[in-house]
């Protein structure tokens, strides 16, 4: 039998379409796949180059003053601390013009680098009817245990952005609330809402290297890995500067910071 020319090209048009079908182009079918996520190893710092940034926070200008709590609706938070507590909200210094309560860290430099999480967990009590410390900071994903060693009730309520916000009672006598932050925040205000007065503030890092002041204003951040880094401090009402820093291998550098009034 011939075939015609129409009848010949109709019949391979029906047999094209039949291995389609069937599977005939898989490769166009077949579902892209999903690159497998990139695992960052431990960043371990070399003790025999690592080095250290020193320095101290002073305040210039007047002093400032500094204002007292009314713990009167509390009695036991009253008595605590005898009618005379006053507010770390203020600029808080030592004799010599060093602030304390100065949240001290590297802000950039450290990029792409993953560190080691401490399993000791990072205590913020509730003592005196107050926060204390005033300013806490631990790494992503280090406990964060909250204490109460107060007789009264009190209520830990951080308002992460960043995070997952939580909001418990405290008991007198009470085990510690421990909790884990997974990412990078700073500042977290942490509040009581049992009283009105009661704050700290909390950042949470991807690296160790950080610190707080006390009344004298210093800090030290050690075994920090030569590099260039921006270092910052923060004070919740000073607002917060930066250095940069060039660390030598194996080296020591001061970095001083000054707040001035009214700035």
């Amino acid at each position: 039998m011939v075939l015609r020319p129409a009848l010949t090209i109709a019949l391979v048009a029906a047999a094209a379409l039949v291995v389609t079908g069937c599977g005939g182009d898989k490769t166009a079918a077949a579902p892209a796949k999903e690159a497998a996520p990139v695992a960052v190893a431990t960043f371990h710092v070399d003790p025999g180059t690592a080095g250290t940034l020193r320095g101290k926070v002073t305040y210039k200008g007047p002093r400032p003053s500094v204002k007292a709590i009314s713990m009167e609706s509390e009695a036991d938070c009253q008595k605590a601390n005898g009618g005379k507590a006053v507010s770390e909200a203020d600029v808080v210094l030592g004799k010599d013009g060093g602030v304390a309560n100065v949240f001290v860290y590297v802000k950039t430099g450290l990029e792409g680098k993953k560190f080691e999480v401490p399993t000791e967990p990072v205590v913020l009590d509730q003592k005196g009817c107050l926060f204390v410390p005033r300013i806490v900071a631990v790494q992503a994903g280090q406990p964060l245990a909250v204490r109460n060693s107060d007789p009264v009730q009190h209520n830990v309520h951080p308002s992460p952005k960043n995070n997952r916000e939580w909001n418990e009672g405290m008991s007198p006598g009470s085990a510690d609330i421990v909790h884990k932050f997974a990412r990078q925040e700073m500042m977290i205000k942490v509040k009581c809402n049992v009283h009105p007065w009661m704050r700290s503030w909390l950042a949470v890092m991807e690296h160790p290297y950080f610190a707080i002041t006390g009344l004298d204003g210093t800090f030290e951040l050690k075994n920090v890995p030569p590099g260039d880094y921006t270092v910052a401090v923060w004070q919740e009402k000073l607002g917060e500067l930066t250095q940069p820093a060039q660390l030598a291998a194996s080296g020591n550098q001061q970095m001083d910071f000054v707040f001035q009034a009214g700035q």
